[in-house]
């Protein structure tokens, strides 16, 4: 699908799906361990994947001081949920973890709105489809898209800067939703 403008997003809630990861991690270290423990023997197998996850755990960690690259947790997720599967207890646990490696991946990417000149779609993890006449109005004024439904409903969020830039295609953005919204009034 061609869309006539796309407006990026910013995510707020990164820092809780990374400390929902680290938790998930260090709580697999722990289960690693703790098997070892409880077999009161040495498993090269699961001293591996516990050297392994707090490996990642701390390179990770390290990267995310730097503000500017978006760190993720998939690829440690995934290698956790690998090595669940030959625990002897809890198995169905590497599904979980998975499941949540696929989400973490969808939950960071930027969210996008693309308008196109039959309707407006939110690309978040399960792509929603709005009609021109669902809208009563569209702004984006200094990075905040405001997009305010006929239902009452008001979705208001920051703008991923882009060198700042916006400023100059605000007003036609602005005109195009305008005159898309008044086209299309029932």
């Amino acid at each position: 699908m061609r869309y006539d403008y796309v407006v990026t997003l910013k995510r707020d809630h990164e820092k809780y799906i990374d400390a929902t990861s680290i938790f998930l991690c260090i709580l697999s270290i722990l289960a690693f361990l703790f098997i070892q423990i409880q077999q009161h023997k040495f498993n090269w197998f699961f001293s591996f994947a516990t050297a392994l996850l707090m490996a990642g755990l701390i390179i990770n960690i390290f990267f995310q001081r730097n503000k500017k690259k978006i760190i993720r947790y998939k690829n440690w997720l995934i290698i956790a949920g690998i090595f669940w599967i030959v625990m002897p207890y809890l198995q169905w646990l590497s599904v979980l973890f998975f499941f949540l490696a696929f989400l973490e991946y969808k939950a960071k990417y930027p969210l996008e709105i693309g308008f196109t000149q039959d309707v407006v779609v939110i690309n978040s993890l399960f792509r929603k489809k709005f009609m021109w006449n669902d809208f009563t109005n569209i702004i984006l004024k200094d990075g905040l898209l405001t997009m305010d439904f006929k239902n009452n409903r008001l979705l208001q969020k920051q703008t991923v800067d882009d060198e700042d830039d916006y400023d100059a295609d605000e007003d036609e953005f602005n005109d195009y939703c305008r005159g898309k919204i008044i086209l299309n009034r029932d």
